[in-house]
C-alpha cells in the first residue's frame, strides 16, 4: 500500500503527568493526541502510515479477547512494532462473541486475571499502560444480552482493583458507553445507566483514572461537529460535566471511538469536518486522546467509517483526515510525555 504523508507536523500534544498514576516517565518525547482505533494486532503499520503527518507517538485503540491471550508471541511481536513505530496502545479488554445469545458474553473474575496476567508478562513500548474494561454496556448485545449496569460495576471494580495492584500498575478507562442510545429492551441511556452504576457504589467511579468516551456525530454518524447536545461530538463534555457534579473530580478523557458514517455528500464535507473538530473540539485540554474508528472495517457494516478499503488502498476517510490536518496552520502548544526509549 501507498504511504500517504501529510506535510504538517506538530500539534495537539498533552501533558500526561496530569493523569493521577503511580509511576513517572523516564524519558520525555512529543505526543500527538491523534490516533485510530484498529482492530487486529497486524494492522499496525497501516494504522502508524496513517498517522505519520509528525515525527510523534500517536495512540492506537485495539481490543484483546479472550483467544488472544493464547498467543503471546503475536502480542509481543505488536508491542515491539508499537515501540518502532512510536504507538501507544489502549488496550480494550474483550470477551467472546457468543452465536446462540447473538451477544458478547460477560467476564468473570478469571477472565479478567488472566487477560491482565498475560498483559503483564509482556513488554510494553511505553511506561503508561492504558487498559478499557469492556464495551458499550448499556447495549446487551454487549453484555451477554442483558442490561446489567450493578453488575457491570462490580467487574469494573474488580479489573480496576487487580489492575493497579500490578507491579506497573495499569490506567484504567471504564467501558465507553453509547451516548445515542434509547432507553429500550436492548439499549439504556447512557446516563441513566450511570446513575444505576452509582446507586449501586457510590464510590464506583473512584476506581477509573481516565474517562472513556464514544463520542459520535449522531444522529446517523452524520451530523455537523457544530453540533452540540449529549449525542455530538461534545458528548464528552456532558460526561465530565456529570462526573464533577457526582465526584466532585475533574477527569481527563480519551475519545476512544468516534467519526463519520462517509457517504457520497458527506464525503465533500468531511475534510473540514475533521478540521473543525480538531481545532475546536479535541484540542479541549481535557482530551488526552482521539482514536477515530475505524483503519479498517470494510468490507463489512462498518466500510463507511474505514480509513482502508477492503485492498488497503486509502478512502475518502483517509485523504480527509490528512487534508484537515493540512488545513492547521495555528499550532497550538508542544509539551512533552513520558516513554522509554
Amino acid at each position: 500500500m501507498k504511504t500517504y504523508v501529510s506535510k504538517l507536523a506538530v500539534f495537539f500534544t498533552i501533558l500526561v503527568s496530569s493523569i493521577v498514576v503511580s509511576v513517572s516517565p523516564v524519558y520525555a518525547f512529543e505526543t500527538s493526541k491523534l490516533g485510530v482505533h484498529i482492530l487486529t494486532t497486524d494492522e499496525v503499520i497501516s494504522a502508524s502510515e496513517l498517522l505519520k503527518f509528525a515525527d510523534e507517538w500517536h495512540y492506537v485503540t485495539i481490543p484483546l479477547t479472550w483467544s488472544d491471550t493464547q498467543d503471546p508471541q503475536k502480542w509481543q511481536t505488536f508491542f515491539d512494532l508499537c515501540t518502532q513505530e512510536k504507538i501507544i496502545p489502549i488496550i480494550r479488554l474483550t470477551t467472546e462473541f457468543d452465536p446462540e445469545v447473538g451477544a458478547w458474553k460477560i467476564p468473570n473474575r478469571r477472565h479478567i486475571i488472566d487477560q491482565i496476567t498475560f498483559l503483564s508478562n509482556l513488554e510494553w513500548p511505553t511506561k503508561e499502560r492504558y487498559i478499557i474494561a469492556f464495551n458499550e454496556v448499556n447495549h446487551a448485545k454487549e453484555w451477554g444480552g442483558t442490561i446489567d449496569p450493578e453488575g457491570y460495576a462490580q467487574i469494573l471494580k474488580f479489573t480496576a482493583d487487580w489492575a493497579h495492584t500490578e507491579a506497573d500498575p495499569y490506567i484504567v478507562l471504564p467501558a465507553g458507553l453509547d451516548l445515542a442510545a434509547p432507553n429500550g429492551p436492548e439499549t439504556r441511556d447512557s446516563f441513566v445507566y450511570l446513575n444505576q452504576m452509582l446507586a449501586t457504589d457510590e464510590t464506583i467511579f473512584d476506581v477509573v483514572d481516565v474517562w472513556n468516551s464514544h463520542s459520535y456525530p449522531n444522529p446517523g454518524f452524520s451530523s455537523s461537529p457544530t453540533r452540540v447536545g449529549k449525542n455530538s461530538l461534545r458528548g464528552y463534555q456532558y460526561e465530565l460535566e456529570y462526573l464533577k457534579n457526582k465526584t466532585g473530580k475533574d477527569f481527563k478523557v480519551m475519545i476512544t471511538e468516534t467519526g463519520w458514517d462517509s457517504n457520497p455528500w458527506l464525503s465533500k464535507q468531511l475534510s473540514s469536518y475533521y478540521a473543525y473538530a480538531m481545532q475546536h473540539i479535541w484540542s479541549d485540554s481535557q482530551v488526552l486522546a482521539v482514536t477515530p474508528f475505524l483503519l479498517q472495517g470494510s468490507p463489512g457494516p462498518f466500510s463507511g467509517f474505514s480509513f482502508l478499503d477492503e485492498s488497503g488502498e486509502p478512502t475518502s476517510q483517509y485523504f480527509a483526515f490528512h487534508n484537515a490536518i493540512e488545513k492547521i496552520t495555528t499550532l497550538e502548544v508542544t509539551s512533552k510525555v513520558g516513554f522509554k526509549e
